[in-house]
């Protein structure tokens, strides 16, 4: 864990701003970030974003957001795959990726971006994290446009790559989830991933390529 000892109890596990008055963005003041467990938003993220899944994700951070006791987002930041840090910081410590992110279609306007504003400034508080990069995936229509409204800075295109789509359940998986590893052996998941582009049951596609954004936080 990179999180500070002393974030770990009292008001730093939890985040809500009460700038301003009452105004008709008054609702967003209302919303909490807090600092959470995979468990508490797996189900979440699983039903609601578009991936379907929190698997292959290396995770260090996870928050969920509410509104009135009701759940209405949830982030997951994890460290880059292989040496894709290596493009944006000096060391693999540096470089954290925001891995998931997930609102709900009926919350505030500017939900999203507000969401991620305190959560950056509690990773620049609490955690040595000097670079957040973010990918907005073009084959699902993103254009990034929730991180430049969160001053994040446009730096290029990923390149092209191959996917393999499961037609049974409509999923994508990028060629790399078929390599995730952990402590040497393949993940559950991969292992069944494999088994199933061994009988062909898999269909290969070529993938757009993403947006990158960074936001430094040093």
């Amino acid at each position: 864990m990179r999180i500070c000892a002393d974030s770990l109890t009292g008001k730093t596990l939890s985040f809500q701003d009460r700038e301003g008055g009452s105004s008709p963005t008054s609702a967003l003041h209302n919303i909490r970030v807090d600092l959470c467990e995979l468990k508490d938003i797996r189900g979440f993220v699983e039903k609601h974003h578009y991936s379907r899944s929190v698997n292959g994700v290396k995770i260090s951070h996870c928050f969920r957001f509410t509104l009135n006791t009701k759940v209405i987002g949830a982030a997951i930041f994890g460290q880059l795959s292989t040496t894709a840090w290596k493009k944006f910081g000096k060391c693999e410590n540096d470089v954290l990726e925001l891995r998931r992110l997930v609102c709900l279609d009926d919350t505030p306007k500017n939900t999203e971006s507000r969401c991620i504003s305190i959560m950056l400034r509690w990773l620049k508080r609490n955690t040595d994290w000097k670079v957040i990069v973010s990918y907005a995936d073009t084959n699902f229509g993103h254009s990034g446009v929730i991180y430049r409204a969160s001053n994040f800075i446009f730096v290029g295109e990923s390149g092209k790559d191959k996917g393999f789509k499961d037609p049974a359940t409509g999923k994508v998986y990028h060629s790399r989830a078929l390599r995730t590893k952990y402590k040497g052996d393949f993940k559950p998941f991969v292992k069944k991933l494999r088994v199933k582009l061994e009988r062909g049951e898999l269909i290969q596609v070529e993938l757009k390529p993403k947006l990158c954004y960074i936001f430094r936080l040093i």
